[in-house]
């Protein structure tokens, strides 16, 4: 597991290849076994392969959207927040644990934020979402992961390169002195 968080990276330029129905179906089962809060399963998930609807979709966002149209999948990731008051985390555990078994199966994937961003002045990027793929009201939409075979290569971080700043041990003012070699 470790490689793989390694070496995942946001993919956002994807071959015309598509993905095989076989990967499709694991993805979806990564979808359904996802952890949730007292097991609630506020989330619902709609996988596009329409090529005009992805080609919408891409459009969710002024900008950070539009790489969408060329994946071979969407992941629209949707919650019903009377089912828990923590379905963005919920969304957020199953679109991340996606994208990693993406990556163990060779493919690549980019999470595109739709709660709380605009289509444009006018428009929300969730409301534009809902209507291209007739969501009901009763759900909100948290992000859109692309999915598809990689047509770039990107480096994982070295290890030297993270910011242990960040990491604190047993109290805030305390750094954790850990360091990964490369």
């Amino acid at each position: 597991m470790i490689e793989l968080v390694r070496t995942r990276r946001s993919i956002r330029t994807y071959s015309a290849e598509p993905v095989s129905s076989d990967a499709i179906a694991l993805l979806v089962e990564t979808l359904l076994r996802s952890p949730s809060s007292r097991n609630n399963k506020p989330w619902e998930f709609i996988i596009v392969d329409d090529r005009q609807l992805l080609a919408g979709l891409a459009q969710a966002k002024s900008s950070g959207s539009q790489f969408l149209k060329s994946a071979a999948l969407g992941i629209v990731i949707c919650a019903d927040s009377s089912k828990s008051d923590v379905w963005i985390e919920d969304c957020s555990i199953a679109a991340i644990l996606v994208q990693m078994a993406a990556h163990s199966l060779g493919l690549g994937s980019c999470w595109i934020q739709i709660r709380s961003r605009m289509q444009n002045e006018s428009l929300s990027s969730e409301q534009h979402v809902r209507e291209l793929l007739d969501i009901p009201p009763a759900l909100n939409v948290a992000t859109i992961i692309s999915i598809g075979h990689p047509d770039e290569i990107k480096e994982p971080v070295p290890g030297n390169r993270l910011d242990f700043g960040k990491v604190r041990h047993n109290r805030f003012g305390n750094v954790f002195g850990a360091k990964i070699e490369d």
